[in-house]
């Protein structure tokens, strides 16, 4: 029965989908009939008229009863992805989480937290929220939220953040274990709104030179950017490495004030043009507080749609150097719809345009059926290897602004400065280790055992000292050897260094300085990082 059901909407969806196809300009075949009897039905003139009568002869007509809402909410999809790969139907579920991730906020307990054994594991209590007042630690195992084991039962991480989260005032009860306790232990956690940031980390890489990462660009990111070059300033700081590697974008206005930062007045930042949507210019007011920064931008291919204004801003105006790989290619601009359901689309309306007139839109159908198979197809190519193997298109050649050097539109943002993946240090011990993800497993088995020790660790040479006297090379090949998986000789001396670095950063994740102890650490052995630290001579 349930698989007739299955075929009746699968086969009424694509009724109707016929239909819609004649929105997007395909022309079909206009004579209907009622099944009773045979009579034309006649079109007027408006494009959507096909539809309509459609619908309505569906609605009429059909011999069971339609749940509208549900074809509703089976086509709008449909719709909406045959227009290009960015525009989209959101259910409410779905709008309010993307709204919430750019917004910089959500209300619920207060954690961040990964699941590598089918547990959750608390790997950060954010200051001042609703559980670090309850009494949570970094380390401590969620096993049970409001009395429902959500331990070792392959418990997905959406359905536990779905758990977690929650209004501002409501109350959420969570079990905990925790090393050194026997049982588990329940915390009452009255939920609340909790801040969320967009920059990652931001610190002093050497005297001179800061670095900051930013996650994604959300309505807080400007502020949160000027804070932390103010702090970076404080201490020195003449050349910034601003990090936008698997960056995927967010609000524009975010993107322009960042720019704004950095260029000089009356240099242009991007300019946007739509069917219906004439072309606006965006322009830098000259009172930035970075122009006389040096400026490195780190991109890839998960840096997308602002970051790449920002990052082709910068490449056009000749105001920094870019590294790394090819970013994204995401040249289009959506706007939102909201609908009184709670429901909303995304659609695009234009396109934008770097300063030397690039639309980075890579093609949407070059790849496939889908527009990200392209990323598949950049590995299998070799252009994450080698620079000569990005393919450009001479007919989209264009010149920067101030020095006239050739840029290239039509895919992405290609770096001044190519920078191919590091496969140096790889090997088959190491690939079985994060495989099983032994290198986050044992950082949280040392977090356990030294959990009042990293408590108390506050700067980075503390740190240094402390993971120096735990010896981690000797437990981690013990710990890994225990589980079957042993290195030869000749895989320590390819991976070691690398494997010692991330579980030394990964344990660093556990002191108050999270992610500013984790970074400083990780970044050592970056290729990209290496590289933007150089001189640009070099």
């Amino acid at each position: 029965m349930e698989m007739k059901r299955e075929k009746f909407w699968n086969g009424l969806v694509k009724v109707l989908w016929g239909a819609v196809l004649v929105l997007l300009g395909f022309t079909l075949a206009s004579t209907f009939g009622t099944g009773r009897r045979h009579s034309k039905m006649r079109i007027s003139d408006s494009e959507w008229s096909k539809l309509m009568l459609v619908l309505g002869v569906v609605d009429n007509d059909y011999v069971d009863k339609i749940d509208k809402e549900e074809v509703t909410e089976r086509i709008l999809p449909l719709i909406m992805a045959e227009l290009d790969p960015h525009s989209m139907y959101l259910p409410p579920e779905d709008l309010r989480a993307a709204d919430e991730d750019l917004q910089g906020g959500f209300e619920g307990i207060g954690v961040q937290f990964n699941m590598p054994e089918d547990t959750v594991v608390v790997t950060a209590v954010i200051g001042g929220g609703p559980s670090e007042k309850a009494g949570l630690m970094t380390g401590d195992r969620i096993v049970t939220v409001n009395g429902r084991n959500i331990a070792g039962i392959k418990f997905q991480m959406d359905s536990v953040v779905k758990l977690l989260k929650g209004p501002r005032g409501t109350k959420v009860t969570v079990g905990i274990a925790r090393g050194g306790e026997q049982d588990v232990l329940p915390f009452d956690i009255v939920r609340d709104v909790i801040p969320v940031n967009s920059v990652d980390v931001a610190y002093m890489a050497d005297d001179t030179t800061g670095y900051i990462k930013l996650e994604k660009f959300a309505r807080t990111s400007y502020v949160e950017f000027l804070k932390a070059v103010a702090q970076l300033q404080e201490q020195g700081m003449k050349k910034l490495i601003f990090d936008l590697r698997g960056n995927s974008g967010g609000y524009l206005d975010q993107a322009l004030l960042l720019c704004n930062e950095f260029l000089d007045k009356g240099d242009l930042i991007v300019y946007m043009e739509g069917r219906n949507a004439p072309r606006q210019d965006m322009f830098a007011d000259g009172r930035g507080t970075c122009r006389e920064v040096e400026l490195a931008v780190l991109i890839d291919e998960g840096s997308a749609s602002s970051s790449e204004i920002f990052a082709g801003a910068i490449q056009d105006n000749d105001r920094g150097t870019i590294y790394g790989l090819r970013s994204f290619g995401k040249g289009l601009v959506q706007e939102p719809r909201y609908f009184s359901d709670g429901s909303g689309i995304r659609i695009t309306v234009a396109r934008y345009f770097t300063p030397s007139g690039r639309c980075i839109q890579k093609p949407y159908v070059d790849y496939g059926e889908s527009h990200f198979d392209d990323i598949i197809a950049r590995y299998s190519s070799g252009e994450m290897m080698s620079a000569d193997s990005i393919k450009v298109n001479d007919s989209l050649k264009f010149n920067t602004i101030k020095k006239g050097r050739t840029v290239y539109g039509g895919g992405g943002i290609i770096p001044d400065v190519f920078v191919p993946l590091d496969t140096t240090g790889v090997s088959d011990y190491l690939i079985r280790c994060n495989r099983q993800s032994l290198l986050i497993k044992y950082a949280n088995l040392m977090a356990d055992k030294y959990r009042s020790s990293l408590r108390s660790i506050k700067d980075m040479d503390s740190l240094d000292k402390f993971l120096d006297s735990i010896h981690i090379e000797d437990g981690f090949i013990e710990y890994t050897s225990s589980l079957g998986v042993v290195p030869s000789k000749a895989d320590w001396k390819i991976s070691g260094d690398i494997i010692l670095i991330q579980i030394r950063a990964l344990i660093g994740r556990y002191t108050p300085m999270g992610d500013n102890a984790f970074y400083p650490i990780y970044l050592t052995i970056d290729n990209t990082m290496k590289r933007a630290m150089e001189p640009i001579s070099q």
